[in-house]
Order: structure tokens, then C-alpha cells, then sequence
């Protein structure tokens, strides 16, 4: 049985080259995709606490952006590795 991958729309996710260097963000904020999933998968927060401490996003917004990630994973975990201060390092060849 051969299983296929089914590209999936993120209506609250958006990428332009002129505004955050054309990362993901959620649409109408600058908060980057790659921040959600920082704070939800890689530090352990809640969705609802992330909507708690950061009020101008929704719950819809941040399940959204995780399933962009899923859906753009290799994108996002090079973007999470570029914006450590080991990939900025690496980057300025230091």
C-alpha cells in the first residue's frame, strides 16, 4: 500500500521575503513559526499557557503553526538551528 503525503492549508500562517526575513510567522503578528514550536515542543509549554503569556495570538493560531511544522519540518528545525547563537557563530565563521 503506498501512502502519500497530503499538503495541508495554514490560514494562519504566512511568509513573506520583506517581513521576518521571510520566515513562517502567524499571520498578523510577527511572532515566527519557529518560536511556537520552541516554546510548545522543545520547552514543554502548554498552547493554552503560550496564549496566556503571549495574549495577541489564539489557540487556533498556535495548533496552526504547529501543523505547518509537521507539514515543513526540515524547514523550521533549520530555521530553530540557524537562530541559536551556535548556528549565528557558524554563520559569522567564528
Amino acid at each position: 500500500m503506498t501512502q502519500t503525503t497530503e499538503s495541508t492549508e495554514h490560514p494562519h500562517i504566512t511568509s513573506q521575503k520583506g517581513s521576518c526575513g521571510g520566515s513562517p510567522v502567524i499571520r498578523g503578528t510577527k511572532f515566527p513559526v519557529r518560536s511556537v514550536v520552541n516554546y510548545v515542543l522543545r520547552q514543554g509549554l502548554p498552547p493554552e499557557e503560550l496564549v496566556r503569556e503571549f495574549s495577541h495570538l489564539t489557540l487556533a493560531q498556535v495548533y496552526d503553526a504547529l501543523s505547518y511544522y509537521y507539514d515543513h519540518k526540515q524547514e523550521i528545525d533549520q530555521e530553530l538551528v540557524q537562530n541559536t547563537e551556535e548556528g549565528w557563530r557558524a554563520d559569522k565563521g567564528s
